[in-house]
């Protein structure tokens, strides 16, 4: 995505553009009552990629609050947009269903994530789609597809059939699909840009793209 293009992520955790002023940095009390957080919740099997995904967004160098208890880890990202500073709580169920109510309950965001390169993880999405709406029927859901470096070294064939069924997938539960990739950060910033975009109503255009070989988005 181009540096014109509305939204794009600058080096202090802002939007460019005309969605956001630069981050204040103020800690002060009043500051931290500004702050507005909001809960976003990733789930999916274990070893798929999650954690990758979340320190990748997060970023380790930044030194974001973050604490593990068993079965969950929960990491904090703070971003200003128009001027406001919003906290994004995201919580990682490592892959045990028990933990579904304390991260599903109150997100803005579900994030519903499997590895490109294993059937079985995708094939688990839907339980884990029905487990969360007992918690959560309003959160926006969003099909993440991991390891797009790993799945981009398959036959197109093989690509095309896994494709083919992750797109009916994400409309089976009217989700917003994207593959993505950890290690070469592919689409994990603009994942959090759409959810950005949606909860605040912003003017932010996401480009469908169906080619196989790429990284796949489609809505």
């Amino acid at each position: 995505m181009s540096s014109s293009t509305v939204g794009v992520a600058t080096s202090n955790n802002s939007f460019s553009g005309s969605l956001a002023s630069p981050c204040c940095t103020n800690n002060s009390k009043d500051s931290m009552e500004d702050l507005v957080a909001l809960k976003i919740s990733l789930l999916g099997d274990y070893h798929i990629g999650k954690t990758s995904f979340l320190t990748k967004y997060v970023g380790k160098e930044k030194g974001e609050e973050g604490f593990s208890i068993t079965g969950l880890n929960h990491m904090d990202k703070t971003l200003c947009v128009r001027g406001a500073r919003i906290s994004y709580n995201i919580w990682e169920v490592e892959g045990d269903v028990s933990h579904i109510p304390v991260a599903c309950k109150d997100s803005v965001a579900m994030l519903f994530m499997f590895d490109l390169t294993s059937r079985c993880t995708l094939n688990s999405v839907i339980s884990w789609y029905q487990q969360a709406r007992k918690w959560n029927q309003t959160a926006i859901p969003v099909l993440i597809g991991t390891k797009f470096d790993d799945f981009a070294q398959l036959p197109l064939d093989v690509q095309w059939t896994i494709a083919l069924q992750t797109r009916a997938y994400a409309k089976a539960l009217n989700a917003t699909l994207f593959f993505s990739s950890s290690t070469y950060n592919i689409n994990v910033n603009k994942i959090f840009k759409f959810i950005t975009a949606k909860i605040f109503n912003l003017p932010w255009t996401l480009e469908r793209n169906l080619t196989i070989g790429e990284p796949i988005i489609d809505y």
